[in-house]
């Protein structure tokens, strides 16, 4: 099967199957602490945030979903709309089938045309380092889009569950490494739906690596969506992932705290499972920068179509700015010092890891202070 009919099929069953985790993300054991007094005005909350050295009006990004088909320009068109209404930033999904078939590029190429001025996010797997890929496919899909960064995505979970996967994911640090030294927009790390971990981050760090985006477990899942996939084509999935569909994988919470204190100055996209505004508060109070989002936009827009997408959006920014008032913040960055509370199993995974919650938190009010002071994109 080809690269672009595949694509069409990941949308159909993203958006028509139950693909998401039985596994929670964790945000559930995270509470920021009521302010009853905040002492700003909700007309003044900033929601402006810096990301990659561009500025963001509001702390949100519509992660990598689609393009490589001709139906999948539609969805392209609609979501970059609304991105450039907003000024939030958009990743599109992976560009290997525009790449290999330039008759696909405006597929893509649309999100530039329909958002001048955004942040964009290319994309590539990073298994096809190890199928002849290099610098050359990756300006193509920068160019494709003029983007302002690139997404390589980690997915071996999927690509192991995939009927024609690509599983070797052999001695990749050291290409990703060298992609990095030739690129002149950021490389953003970024799973999938099973979570990153400090090992990791660290390891992508140390080798120059200043962006990530943590997918974690809790939402959208791609073993899950591979297996039905295989079923829906054979009547059996060729590779049966048993409880990994739904139980394999960091979730986002936990997901989010390893990479903020494996990489503390590095800029992170916290996504896995983000459904509305408290979410994504939650996820950037826990050190992430901004939080990402991608099924929630596929469904709404099948169902409401374009302006259902744009009244989502409003809403979920208008949540993380209640959020910031009611925790007594005034800023995006205020959510890095809000009192928090974290208890139960995120609690106990973080301790089982080596991380004394209260420790941490503690550790988030640096973060600022480190890249404005040593952080040099």
């Amino acid at each position: 099967m080809s690269t672009t009919e595949r694509k069409l099929e990941h949308i159909d069953i993203v958006v028509n199957e139950n693909v998401q985790s039985r596994e929670s993300t964790l945000l559930e054991y995270v509470r920021l602490i009521h302010n009853p007094l905040p002492e700003h005005d909700l007309n003044h909350i900033d929601l402006s945030k810096d990301f990659c050295g561009y500025t963001l009006s509001a702390p949100l990004v519509i992660t990598g979903i689609t393009g490589g088909h001709p139906d999948a320009e539609k969805i392209n068109d609609a979501i970059s709309k609304i991105v450039n209404k907003f000024n939030i930033a958009m990743g599109v999904g992976s560009q290997r089938a525009a790449i290999e078939n330039s008759n696909l590029t405006h597929s893509f190429s649309i999100v530039r045309e329909n958002a001048p001025n955004a942040f964009l996010i290319a994309n590539i797997g990073v298994a096809q380092l190890n199928k002849g890929y290099g610098i050359k496919e990756f300006v193509k899909a920068i160019e494709m889009i003029k983007a302002n960064a690139i997404a390589i995505h980690i997915n071996p979970g999927q690509e192991a569950y995939q009927d024609e996967g690509d599983t070797d994911f052999s001695n990749l640090i050291s290409k990703i490494e060298e992609i990095n030294d030739q690129l002149n927009v950021p490389i953003i790390i970024k799973e999938v739906g099973n979570g990153l971990n400090k090992g990791i981050v660290r390891e992508l760090r140390s080798i120059g690596i200043k962006c990530f985006d943590t997918a974690g477990l809790g939402g959208t899942n791609w073993i899950k969506t591979e297996s039905i996939r295989s079923r829906k084509k054979h009547g059996f999935a060729l590779k049966e992932p048993g409880k990994l569909a739904d139980f394999w994988g960091n979730p986002t919470a936990l997901s989010i705290i390893e990479t903020r204190i494996s990489a503390i100055d590095s800029y992170i996209i916290g996504s896995g499972g983000i459904r509305d505004g408290l979410d994504a508060a939650k996820a950037i109070s826990l050190g992430a920068d901004v939080a990402g989002m991608a099924f929630p936009i596929l469904k709404i827009l099948k169902i409401e179509g374009e302006k259902g997408i744009e009244n989502y959006i409003k809403n979920v920014i208008y949540q993380i700015k209640t959020s910031i008032f009611l925790s007594g913040g005034e800023n995006v960055y205020s959510l890095w010092k809000t009192p928090l509370t974290i208890w139960g199993r995120l609690k106990d995974e973080l301790l089982m890891r080596g991380i004394e919650p209260n420790e941490y938190l503690n550790k988030r009010l640096y973060t600022k202070l480190w890249r404005m002071k040593d952080y040099v994109l």
